[in-house]
């Protein structure tokens, strides 16, 4: 007895047959209509406008029980220098004074300022992780601690960080957050302009040369009117388009800027992907991905997504369909068949492997 599934038959015996082809006529068909628009200020940003990382070393105290200990001796340094410099120092033994401290723990933190930047007095998250022998930060404070660049070799200090450290979550006890913790002692400004130009830089999901093409053309057909039709943007690769600000925004430079984010262009044609988690067991795919004629057999399952000979055992997956099979196709067709997430994952890495997934293939 022979059994069916939507759009596929499969033949009575043997292992499942699974024909992901089409029987259309070959030819090209155009490339598909997008969607919308999308605006730059979705797909680029501003070159000069990045994040800042700043960093220290520092204790957290208040701990019931649960810091690094006396074996840990970075924390007992870390903590003979606070009390020296708060007119403490530890006595003629030394750190054997701090042999029973267990309710200190020396943390890394960390804290991230924004691409717009900031001004003095400005407050951020801060992240504290433990890097000693602490069990838990539950219920510490962080002491006051100096924020340093990602230089190592400046010692200047943009801000300092202090207060009640917060889990994130009690199966990470030993890394938590002080909210609003590190204090703003510098002004932060991100500069964006150089020789009268500013750069747009695509995202990474985005980068591509059609993109930074469509880019340049767009700003060039709709603002170049402000500088008797001379060009003002240029693609320089798939990432930067540079764009040159015209001399009566010199003095106001962001009216300019807001107005270059807030073109549109054609909804991005880009690279077609195949996302794959294995961890959760999730598949997805971007556009219409094809894949080319290959045959492939997985347990008791035979994929073959070459045009079907004519065969009884076979008939197409979409006759109004073209010549070539979708990976959308061939993995509906497989959850019909209720096959496992990891054989079909299993499958689709096979088919990149042979190179015949017309898309770029991402594991998570």
């Amino acid at each position: 007895m022979k059994r069916f599934v939507p759009m596929i038959r499969l033949a009575a015996l043997g292992p499942a047959l699974i024909c992901a082809a089409a029987c259309a006529a070959a030819g090209v068909w155009p490339r598909s209509a997008p969607g919308g628009e999308t605006r730059l200020k979705d797909i680029c940003r501003l070159k000069g406008q990045e994040e800042n990382t700043l960093q220290g070393l520092g204790v957290v105290v208040g701990l019931k029980g649960t810091g690094d200990g006396a074996n840990f001796l970075p924390t007992l340094r870390s903590l003979a220098k606070v009390m020296t410099v708060l007119g403490e120092p530890t006595g003629k033994s030394g750190l054997a004074d701090l042999k029973d401290t267990k309710n200190v723990a020396l943390v890394a933190v960390t804290a991230t300022v924004p691409p717009g930047g900031a001004r003095q007095g400005d407050k951020l998250d801060c992240v504290v992780s433990s890097i000693g022998s602490a069990k838990s930060l539950a219920g510490g404070r962080l002491f006051l601690t100096a924020m340093v660049g990602p230089d190592r070799q400046n010692p200047r200090v943009f801000a300092f960080a202090e207060g009640a450290v917060s889990l994130d979550s009690p199966t990470t006890p030993t890394t938590g957050r002080v909210f609003q913790g590190c204090r703003l002692e510098e002004d932060f400004f991100n500069v964006f302009i150089k020789d009268h130009r500013i750069t747009l830089v695509l995202d990474r999901h985005h980068a591509d040369f059609q993109v930074a093409q469509d880019i340049a053309e767009a700003i060039n057909s709709q603002l170049s009117f402000q500088t008797a039709g001379i060009p003002l943007a240029k693609a320089l690769n798939q990432v930067n388009i540079e764009v040159l600000i015209p001399p009566q925004y010199r003095n106001d430079p962001v009216m300019f800027v807001s107005q270059v984010l807030a073109l549109s262009i054609i909804e991005p044609q880009v690279v077609n992907r195949v996302v794959i988690n294995e961890r959760a067991g999730s598949i997805v795919i971007s556009g219409d991905v094809e894949i080319g004629a290959v045959a492939i057999t997985h347990k008791n399952i035979v994929v073959d997504t070459a045009q079907p000979a004519a065969s009884k055992n076979f008939i197409p997956v979409d006759p109004a369909a073209r010549s070539t099979a979708k990976l959308k196709s061939l993995v509906e067709a497989l959850n019909a068949l209720n096959v496992p997430t990891e054989d079909v994952i299993s499958i689709i890495k096979g088919i990149d492997r042979n190179g015949k997934l017309h898309a770029q293939l991402v594991i998570e």
